[in-house]
């Protein structure tokens, strides 16, 4: 369901990963997996590391995209983004957090070596729609789904988690989904996309109707997941790239954990360590 079509191209080392990862966050002898939850969500943790910046004299730019890294005679010098106007400016060091085929885009100085690494990797993207309603929907709070013919691939209420009294009473359901960039599904709209799942989701609960629901957000991510297929260690792009004073640092090498906050948090301490120590 997370690969779609690739399914068959994934190497078991992932699978294995993702499993020791999964019972090794256990405490010993117990069955079942111990959760905890960042209440407020981790929009707290970024708007600290954004307050931490700012007092350590950093600037934060939002809504500022990226257009090209400057490149002059093999090193990075600088950005070239977009706010009212584009505009450049000189920086010692880059760290470059975006997909691998956007990157590709901001830098066509990468040599081809580079690139090509780059480009084997693809990804699954990602579409998240978030319904906030008056009526729970079941009593799971993570429901896996296999069947094929089911456009969504879980079904997480994450007020069976976190209780309702934490979000004014209502209840919060996540439709989560992976697939590829050229689905018909991909560009539909918000209230397309919850009549395409409808259905679906009153096979869950009968009972369920339009009407359950008061608010409803829609997100889409181009690089939800990367493939990981067999081989995949042999085409990791290192973080320190050809291009002196550029690096690179995305969840096309976190490998062989699975992309996730945690494993974020760990990139960024390693790729600031590489960076200070050059």
């Amino acid at each position: 369901s997370k690969f779609g079509d690739s399914y068959d191209e994934v190497s078991m080392t992932w699978f294995w990963g993702k499993m020791r990862l999964r019972f090794g966050s256990r405490p010993k002898g117990m069955q079942k997996e111990k959760l905890g939850y960042m209440e407020g969500s981790f929009q707290l943790l970024i708007d600290e590391l954004e307050k931490r910046i700012k007092e350590l004299g950093g600037e934060v730019h939002t809504n500022a995209p990226v257009e090209r890294v400057v490149v002059e005679q093999g090193k990075a010098i600088g950005l070239t983004f977009h706010v009212s106007r584009f505009t450049t400016r000189n920086f010692d060091t880059i760290i470059a957090t975006v997909p691998s085929f956007a990157f590709t885009e901001m830098v066509p100085e990468l040599p081809s070596d580079y690139i090509g690494k780059l480009r084997h990797v693809q990804y699954q993207s990602a579409l998240c729609l978030v319904l906030k309603m008056r009526r729970s929907l079941s009593h799971i709070y993570w429901m896996n789904i296999s069947d094929a013919s089911v456009p969504f691939v879980a079904a997480i209420e994450h007020t069976n988690y976190m209780p309702p009294d934490v979000y004014g009473g209502t209840h919060i359901l996540y439709l989560s989904n992976y697939l590829p960039l050229d689905s018909p599904l991909f560009p539909l709209s918000r209230d397309e996309l919850l009549q395409e799942y409808l259905p679906h989701v009153q096979r869950v609960n009968p009972e369920f109707d339009l009407d359950w629901v008061e608010e409803s957000w829609l997100f889409r991510d181009d690089a939800g997941q990367p493939i990981i297929t067999c081989h995949y260690s042999q085409e990791i792009p290192d973080h320190q790239t050809p291009i002196r004073g550029l690096y690179l640092a995305n969840t096309t090498q976190i490998y062989p954990e699975d992309r996730g906050m945690n494993y974020s948090v760990h990139l960024g301490q390693k790729i600031a360590n590489i960076v200070l120590a050059c």
